[in-house]
């Protein structure tokens, strides 16, 4: 089987997941490779996501290590059937960065997603017009070529939010977000009124902070929690300038999880947020 050229966030967790369960079990490589009749490098290969792993193989390590977790296993079993190409977001390989694509296979994925923004409004509520004036602060600055499938494809993200069986959305905004104009006075306003209209989904919970909390402190830890379908395998994306970036240590989960239930705690309830975005929303 030859090596992926390039790999996907989710190849490359299948075998992050393996490898920490090896390490757990106390094994070596090398004693895997013996175990499976192949050599240490291919084990190396299926822990970086380079070669693909089969489900009949990845139950077999499973057992090696010892791993008690059925439903660990059955969840990264599930991953061992994905292909290249069986997404949406892979018409797009060749135009956007694969971080972008990764994003996008993360929330399709995801059992659950909550996100805490400060600065912008999350991409999953941009409107059309927000989204273009956001790009055009890119730096460097996109050629025109270039923004077009870019809004494309985070509008066509948004999708995830229709799906069915529902997905749980639990957005948190910071007062910053839904008062700064990213482009004009009339985008602003269409922003807000369509942040309003997706809060009132079934699945979809928004809560608003206000600039006069008190004791906050929690601005500089804008997140992503993408929900796994166990605990272990939940993921926090951070957007960086350079591109996004992944967490899924324990130590990491643990710290993000907190950080979002405290965010989450100094924000106003659903019904008293969607009132205060209405507010912003008559004063601009």
């Amino acid at each position: 089987m030859p090596l992926r050229t390039s790999v996907t966030a989710r190849q490359e967790r299948l075998g992050t997941e393996l490898r920490r369960m090896r390490e757990a079990a106390g094994i070596t490589a090398r004693d895997t490779a013996k175990a499976l009749g192949t050599d240490p490098a291919k084990v190396s290969h299926f822990e970086s996501g380079r070669m693909g792993v089969s489900e009949e193989r990845l139950r077999r390590l499973a057992a090696f290590y010892e791993c008690g977790d059925a439903d660990l296993i059955d969840a990264l079993s599930a991953i061992t059937y994905e292909q290249r190409g069986q997404g949406w977001w892979e018409e797009y390989r060749e135009v956007l960065p694969l971080r972008s694509l990764d994003l996008a296979e993360l929330e399709q994925h995801a059992f659950g997603l909550r996100q805490f923004e400060v600065i912008h409004i999350p991409g999953l509520l941009q409107t059309e017009d927000c989204a273009l004036a956001v790009f055009a602060y890119t730096v460097p600055e996109l050629p025109v070529s270039e923004i077009e499938p870019r809004l494309a494809y985070r509008m066509r993200r948004q999708a995830v939010l229709d799906r069915q069986p529902e997905l749980p959305y639990d957005v948190v905004i910071h007062e910053a977000a839904l008062r700064t104009k990213v482009g004009s006075t009339k985008v602003a306003r269409a922003q807000l009124d369509h942040i309003l209209a997706v809060s009132e989904r079934d699945n979809v919970t928004m809560r608003a902070v206000p600039f006069g909390v008190e004791g906050f402190a929690g601005s500089g830890y804008a997140m992503l929690h993408a929900c796994g379908p166990v605990p272990r395998l939940d993921t926090i994306q951070l957007d960086a300038a350079h591109d996004s970036v992944f967490l899924d240590t324990r130590p990491q989960l643990d710290k993000y999880r907190a950080i979002f239930e405290k965010v989450a705690a100094a924000s106003l309830p659903a019904d008293e947020s969607r009132d205060f975005v209405y507010r912003i929303a008559q004063e601009l």
